[in-house]
């Protein structure tokens, strides 16, 4: 009689336990972004208006509460994305002289111009190690594809994190 009450409380049992846990060393899930009040209603322009960053910031805004505005004027803040590039540099080649490991770098900038301030800017880099292989070069297309979707992500976490340590 008695295992089987252990066998039934055991699993809530731990995931009390473990939540406790968490809930104690200070772990919370990520919630929204608090940006200043002044930065809910914004201008948003890209040099690559259908680019992937530009979808995913502009999405991230969206779930953010930022109202995303078509017409810029002076009075309300404007956020501008200048440039994002990716390079890539070889790390190490195989003993017949192709390309054995890439360094990926992945570049932003852009600037938030704020009413009667002077424009911001903000640049930063994202960098991962590629290894190659042209004996899989399908799922290595496939990882490179995922990476760079990855780094876009960042990018625009990162840009998230930058508006909202802006003081006004």
């Amino acid at each position: 009689m008695m295992p089987v009450l252990i066998r039934q409380i055991r699993k809530p049992l731990t995931v009390s336990v473990l939540v406790m846990l968490l809930t104690g060393c200070g772990f919370a899930l990520r919630g929204n972004y608090l940006l200043a009040p002044e930065l809910q209603t914004m201008s948003f322009s890209s040099v690559d208006p259908y680019g992937e960053l530009t979808r995913i910031v502009k999405q991230h805004l969206t779930i953010n509460d930022v109202n995303l505005v078509q017409r810029s004027s002076k009075a309300i803040p404007q956020m501008r994305i200048l440039q994002d590039n990716l390079d890539r540099r070889t790390l190490s080649v195989f003993p017949n002289g192709q390309v054995a490991e890439y360094e990926l770098i992945y570049t932003v900038r852009y600037q938030i111009l704020l009413p009667e301030q002077d424009v911001q800017y903000f640049s930063f880099e994202l960098n991962r190690d590629y290894q190659d292989d042209p004996d899989i070069a399908l799922a290595k297309s496939r990882e490179l594809s995922l990476m760079l979707r990855e780094m876009r992500q960042e990018a625009a976490n990162k840009i998230l994190r930058d508006m909202a340590s802006i003081q006004l």
